[in-house]
């Protein structure tokens, strides 16, 4: 693979889109560099510094950016625009997003095949690659509990992959896997992360929100990592309430940004029910300026300010 090169990776289908990536990285040798930034969340003149500039120590580096539909304004896509019709030899970049579609300004300094949208899997799909998963992990699975875990489980091969092995950890390999071993493990594998936080933001729940945040500040999770999935999911929030608004939330638009599954839409249908579209915005601001307060304001204070945060974001208050 010739390095100096970009690429658009877009669509709800995280999975493959990790492997994806992981190819790019495999092919650009041992002695490389990862750099990865969620565009918003990071000041731009960094980010380009890091493009613009090579590194000491790799013979090449590979970085992503992700949040790619975010770049909107007509400065920020010039600048990037500009990276990429004149690209360091030593550098991949991949602008990374779980929409279909960026501004068409990003995508013309792009070489064939340098665009490729990553589709979520059709139901059939779906079963199929949880059989194929557990068959050659050498494991034996009945089609009600397959059923169970589609029902369950993000709709993405990343998180199929993360959870099916968790079972067989759990499990083991000696007997077939049932519903009922579904129904037991399955909440009891899972580990707490910004998605499952949102999920009770989702619901109004303060008390459950408060212990899921200290458990991922205790397990040594970086707040601003913690703002960031849940920045993720209100900005997935407001394209929901705009669909609905619009009156186009069909299952294709619904998988199209990203809410395929039964379960993960039910969290946005919650949280439809407790913000409206100004609401998700107030609560995109109060998210910005709690980044910059636990930016500044030292370890001692993360646990307090993530409190005080989640009391804001919950109450509205």
């Amino acid at each position: 693979m010739a390095k100096g090169r970009s690429y658009l990776f877009l669509g709800p289908e995280i999975g493959e889109k990790l492997e994806a990536v992981k190819e790019l990285r495999a092919a650009l040798g041992e002695n490389s560099e990862d750099y990865s930034f969620y565009f918003g969340e990071t000041p731009l003149n960094q980010i380009l510094s890091i493009l613009l500039n090579g590194s000491l120590f790799a013979g090449a580096r590979l970085i992503q950016i992700k949040n790619a539909e975010g770049i909107k304004k007509k400065e920020d896509i010039e600048a990037f625009v500009a990276y990429m019709e004149a690209p360091r030899d030593d550098t991949v970049l991949v602008l990374v997003s779980d929409q279909t579609s960026v501004d068409k300004r990003l995508e013309k300094p792009l070489g064939a095949g340098g665009k490729r949208i990553f589709w979520e899997l059709f139901e059939n799909q779906k079963v199929q690659w949880v059989e194929n998963f557990f068959r050659k992990e050498g494991c034996s699975i009945s089609g009600d509990a397959v059923e169970a875990i589609l029902a369950l489980v993000e709709n993405n091969t990343d998180a199929l992959r993360r959870e099916c092995s968790r079972l067989i950890l759990f499990l083991g390999r000696e007997r077939p896997i049932s519903l009922t071993d579904i129904e037991t493990w399955l909440p009891h594998s899972r580990e707490e992360s910004a998605f499952t936080l949102f999920s009770r933001i989702a619901r109004g729940d303060l008390e459950k929100s408060l212990g899921i945040c200290r458990s991922l500040l205790s397990a040594r999770e970086a707040p601003q990592a913690i703002l960031a999935g849940l920045s993720w999911c209100f900005h997935k929030l407001r394209d929901y309430e705009r669909l609905l608004k619009s009156g186009g939330a069909s299952d294709f638009e619904l998988k199209k940004i990203g809410l395929g599954s039964s379960r993960v839409r039910e969290d946005y249908i919650q949280a439809s029910r407790r913000y409206s579209l100004a609401a998700v915005d107030r609560a995109l601001a109060v998210l910005g300026s709690y980044d910059i307060m636990l930016r500044s304001g030292g370890g001692a204070l993360e646990e307090l300010l993530m409190d005080l945060f989640l009391y804001k974001l919950i109450t509205g208050t």
